[in-house]
């Protein structure tokens, strides 16, 4: 009995790797062989065959698609980033013109309510004379919930906790459901700026933080230049 010879799979080993190396680097192999781009058919996810120039094409349109997305998000950002430049400016002129702990405050009130949509904006000062010459006392008052805010001296977006809403906001604080935090040094003060919302993801726990660093050092260097109420 003759036995047959097994038949023989040319993309057997690494047949295949090879073809799709030299495709790789000629990539005008199908503009030599233009009939062979009709008659290569691809599975397609519907289960229908499409031709490889068919699936090509549904290629190129998803990923101008994808670039079209990133690109509107792009400029979405740039658009955001102009707009808080230009109220970042209005506020420090405002705090430039400020001559009085009770201009400041309104400085602030106006333009965070304002232009920044804040639904609450509270202020809150502490001498740092007092927190130098009675650290443990200082820290086991009004200020204790702050310690480690204080210590890492960076602003921080989120959801406080109840007793922060509490001293900060007072009634006001049962209906901030997000906060950004900022800490405030000047020359014999210690303090912080609370921008609350109403919104849960208005100040975002994983949001940066740079424009809130920069509204910290300018509030901070005018605090330094007014006259401060008895703390």
């Amino acid at each position: 009995m003759t036995q047959k010879a097994p038949i023989n799979n040319p993309l057997n080993g690494n047949i295949e790797d090879q073809l799709a190396s030299y495709l790789s680097e000629h990539p005008d192999f199908f503009s030599r062989h233009p009939d062979l781009l009709g008659r290569i058919e691809i599975p397609h996810e519907s289960g229908a065959a499409v031709s490889l120039i068919e699936r090509q094409v549904e290629t190129l349109r998803n990923q101008f698609r994808a670039s079209q997305k990133h690109l509107s998000e792009l400029l979405e950002v740039a658009r955001n980033n102009e707009l808080l430049q230009e109220r970042m400016h209005r506020l420090t002129l405002e705090l430039i013109d400020a001559a009085t702990f009770e201009e400041v405050l309104n400085a602030l009130e106006d333009e965070l309510h304002d232009d920044f949509k804040a639904d609450a904006v509270e202020l809150r000062l502490f001498s740092s004379s007092h927190l130098d010459d009675h650290p443990d006392e200082a820290l086991s008052g009004q200020i204790a919930t702050f310690e480690q805010f204080f210590n890492r001296n960076q602003p921080i977006c989120g959801k406080l906790d109840p007793h922060q809403l509490d001293y900060i906001f007072g009634a006001e604080g049962d209906r901030i459901t997000s906060t950004a935090l900022i800490p405030l040094k000047s020359d014999g003060v210690l303090g912080l700026l609370a921008i609350g919302s109403c919104d849960p993801k208005r100040f975002a726990h994983h949001q940066g933080t740079d424009f809130l660093t920069r509204l910290g050092e300018i509030i901070s260097r005018t605090l330094q230049a007014v006259s401060l109420p008895g703390i």
